[in-house]
């Protein structure tokens, strides 16, 4: 007998990969955590039936996430990290000795001690000196600072349950006011593709651009998440991401990555024009796929036709 888990990326699709064993399955208060060993990508951390990571791709978020911000603030000392609570950021942050304090913000300690147990090569971080775990809510968290943060990423799981606060316009505003006024926040951005993931990326993009004046989305490759396409925003009252990276001070630390480089660093922000199209108009795609085929009077016909 096989075991396959699935994931519903829409109401008529989903991604499904096999599975050796379930290693972990409890509901935290929080949430419901899962941890499968998989054939395809390793061991992977499932959160109410959602896809978090795998071993096998998790360094493509990881390193978007973090190591774009890094390569454009030239002096990034403080850092809060909210959500994030596998310990994928933390791992990439703490390579930097720049870097004199990391803040990570997670409102659930079994995120934490699944991540610790089950992840090793993921959560490698947390007994840094340089972090401080806090396990709080990030929006109330981040209510109590003004001017504190060089940079501040939001890992934060999907706009429901435990991670749906980091989603409203008064969390993006506490954060504005909570970085210094150079400072940087990055977060999850959702995908463009299917519908809900696209009217959330476009409703993230619509809040933030009215709050920072420097609002640009990048892009990512993750295998396991929906359509394998991912955005990230990049905010800032005073660092472009593309005018403002600087190269050769990132590539003269000599950090090993993977996936980031600085040439594709440049090259994420370039998006393809239905993604524009997307964040400028909150034009989504499925409502252009259906209205072509209904011009068209049908693209594949009645049942039983032939061709």
């Amino acid at each position: 007998m096989e075991l396959w888990f699935s994931e519903y990326h829409s109401d008529d699709m989903k991604f499904s990969f096999r599975v050796r064993k379930q290693l972990f399955s409890k509901h935290s208060g929080f949430q419901h955590i899962q941890v499968l060993d998989s054939h395809e990508f390793g061991r992977v951390l499932v959160m109410d039936g959602f896809i978090m990571m795998t071993e096998k791709d998790e360094f493509i978020y990881h390193e978007m996430i973090t190591h774009v911000p890094m390569a454009v603030h030239p002096d990034i000392r403080k850092v809060l990290v909210i959500g994030g609570g596998d310990g994928g950021v933390l791992r990439e942050l703490c390579k930097y000795d720049q870097i004199e304090e990391i803040s990570l913000v997670e409102i659930d300690p079994m995120a934490v001690e699944v991540a610790r147990r089950y992840l090793p090569t993921v959560a490698v971080s947390f007994d840094d000196p340089r972090v401080s775990l806090i396990h709080e809510d990030g929006l109330r968290y981040v209510r109590r600072f003004r001017d504190a943060f060089d940079l501040i990423i939001v890992d934060s799981t999907d706009p429901f349950g435990p991670g749906e606060s980091l989603f409203t316009r008064e969390f993006y505003s506490n954060c504005r006011h909570a970085l210094k006024e150079d400072g940087v926040l990055v977060n999850q951005h959702e995908g463009p593709y299917y519908r809900e993931d696209a009217e959330e990326a476009a409703a993230i993009y619509k809040k933030t651009s009215v709050i920072f004046s420097i609002a640009q989305v990048y892009q990512a490759h993750i295998p396991t998440y929906p359509a394998g396409h991912w955005l990230f925003g990049f905010m800032s009252n005073r660092y472009h991401p593309v005018r403002d990276l600087d190269a050769g001070r990132w590539e003269s630390l000599g950090l090993k990555t993977r996936y980031y480089n600085t040439r594709l660093h440049a090259g994420s922000f370039a998006l393809p024009t239905y993604v524009n199209r997307l964040l400028d108009r909150g034009e989504i795609l499925d409502d252009v796929f259906e209205r072509t085929a209904g011009e068209d009077g049908g693209l594949a016909g009645e049942a039983g036709d032939e061709f």
